[in-house]
């Protein structure tokens, strides 16, 4: 694991699952047994892999907390080199979609 991955991975735990559950009291378990049992790039790589929004993405959109989201984090330009353009563009689809979506009244 380079320097980067592990930093990514750090995040992933501090920045995503920690910062979320202190800040929103939403503890992602599913989120963080696969980035322990994957690692932070691969986990967030097969996140991406999924269809539509996940039901944490959707719980930050009601929350107006997509600063805490993964795919936020992929869009990190200090994390850049992790992924490919495809991965960054879904990320930022979802995103985009989440948004929308805390928009529509529910």
């Amino acid at each position: 694991m380079t320097d980067l991955e592990a930093r990514f991975e750090s995040d992933m735990v501090e920045r995503v699952y920690r910062a979320t559950g202190r800040e929103t009291g939403y503890w992602a378990g599913y989120f963080l047994k696969s980035v322990k049992r994957y690692g932070g790039v691969s986990a967030a790589r097969r996140l991406l892999e999924g269809d539509g929004i996940s039901a944490g993405l959707a719980k930050l959109a009601a929350l107006h907390r997509l600063d805490l989201a993964m795919e936020t984090l992929v869009l990190d330009p200090a994390y850049h080199a992790l992924f490919t353009d495809e991965e960054r563009a879904v990320a930022a689809k979802r995103l985009e979609n989440a948004r929308a979506g805390a928009l529509v009244p529910g």
